[in-house]
């Protein structure tokens, strides 16, 4: 398994893709963080990163699918998977071998942005006037809506041989995830249904976590949504003649 995780892993490393969508990635949150007068940290005049942190989730729905595409879907277009399926790993061990690589680089892509909460550390008057809990929190949060989009995209290339349709895929079901339930739920006008869309969907989650408040339901739910999409890759590779 560590090979394999090693394999993906590298082979990320050494193509240029990686590196050119963690830098579109890492251009756009300093573009909309520091630049853009509407999302401007300098323009906001207060010590905090909630701006940040409100845009890296629609930036994840692009930057996850580019990574996780090509987990699946590039071994069926090659036929390198069956030479992979004989070797003494199971389904489950090849699935979480790709989806830990792809966690990997979403760490290599977070990492970087912390010199954003270093500058506002410094540039805040007083000088450390900032919730530093709170950028904790909302720091975990991301690397767990990172994780359960990274699921998602590993379902999405699990399911079809063409790179560019399952970024779509990825794409379209990261975006309903966490926006399309919230937004379904306020077409009915019955309490209950709507409160239940709205727990189901990944944002109440998120912003809960990014209060700085780490409640194990929302750690549950986000264990839970990464097990039922990484079953149901392991269904759809089980299933398949490749």
């Amino acid at each position: 398994m560590y090979a394999v995780f090693k394999r993906e892993l590298f082979s990320f490393l050494n193509s240029l893709m990686a590196y050119i969508t963690i830098g579109i990635f890492l251009l756009a949150c300093a573009l909309l963080l520091w630049f853009f007068p509407d999302t401007s940290i300098l323009d906001y005049g207060y010590a905090e990163l909630n701006g940040f942190f409100n845009l890296v989730p629609f930036l994840f729905m692009f930057l996850i699918p580019a990574i996780s595409m090509r987990s699946f879907a590039e071994e069926r277009r090659e036929g390198t998977y069956v030479l992979l399926a004989t070797r003494p790993l199971s389904d489950l061990q090849i699935i979480m071998a790709k989806y830990l690589a792809c966690v990997a680089l979403l760490l290599f892509a977070l990492v970087p942005t912390l010199v954003y909460y270093y500058s506002i550390y410094e540039l805040g008057y007083p000088k450390g006037n900032i919730d530093s809990g709170a950028v904790i929190g909302s720091y975990l949060g991301l690397f767990l809506l990172g994780n359960a989009f990274t699921a998602i995209g590993i379902f999405a290339s699990s399911i079809t041989k063409n790179q560019v349709i399952a970024f779509a895929v990825a794409v379209f079901l990261c975006f309903f995830a966490y926006s399309g339930l919230d937004s379904i739920s306020k077409i009915f006008e019955l309490q209950y249904l709507g409160t239940l869309l709205v727990n189901l969907g990944i944002n109440e989650h998120y912003q809960s976590i990014s209060r700085g408040v780490l409640d194990t339901r929302d750690l549950i739910y986000f264990i839970s949504f990464v097990v039922v999409f990484l079953g149901l890759t392991k269904l759809a590779i089980g299933g398949r003649k490749w």
